[in-house]
């Protein structure tokens, strides 16, 4: 049995005791929060109701780091920058 989330305009498959690292969400480490959830799968069953998952806040932290490199040719212009998105691992914990 698995089921598809929706978080952060993504969505993600899960299962039940399943641990997944997605976009930062509000809340505390050991919170649990309740998603929304976009069909549930049993086998060759399928549930497309309104149903949510309840998840577990595990840790924050950050992904990896990307440059960004920005020139233009014949020219001095060069520009180097980064960013690492903000993450957040969660423990799926049951699907209702």
């Amino acid at each position: 049995m698995f089921a598809v989330l929706k978080i952060g305009g993504k969505q993600y498959r899960a299962a039940r005791d399943g641990e997944l690292v997605v976009d930062r969400l509000a809340g505390e480490v050991g919170e649990s929060v309740e998603l929304p959830v976009s069909f549930v799968a049993d086998g060759d069953d399928f549930d497309l109701s309104g149903r949510t998952a309840r998840v577990e806040i595990l840790e924050h932290l950050k992904g990896d780091k990307i440059h960004i490199y920005k020139y233009k040719p014949k020219k001095t212009y060069r520009k180097k920058t980064g960013h690492r998105q903000a993450r957040t691992r969660i423990k799926v914990l049951e699907v209702s």
